[in-house]
């Protein structure tokens, strides 16, 4: 006798059916990271701020450090309310949280 189990409930990526799904795991996850980069390049750079007080190469890249630092995070954010934006735009409001 042979018997056949559903694993939608039991089975986390059986869950995951569409792309939009996967999206709304995956994109939170990312921008968590990119935050904590962000957290760990500015404290890299305000060290090296602090350690470098008379070689004025070593104030240079600590301002790069962190003026790099926050580009970054000016385009995470772009792209996450671009995102919203496109899923507005196209009805699909549920693709992020």
């Amino acid at each position: 006798m042979l018997y056949a189990i559903e694993i939608k409930d039991k089975f986390a990526p059986a869950r995951l059916t569409t792309i939009g799904q996967l999206l709304n795991v995956i994109l939170p996850l990312m921008m968590s990271g990119a935050a904590l980069i962000f957290l760990g390049m500015t404290l890299f750079g305000a060290f090296n701020l602090l350690t470098h007080g008379d070689n004025p190469e070593g104030i240079k890249k600590a301002y790069s450090t962190i003026v790099f630092a926050v580009i970054g995070l000016f385009i995470v954010i772009a792209s996450f309310v671009g995102v919203k934006l496109i899923g507005k735009l196209l009805g699909v409001d549920n693709i992020l949280p």
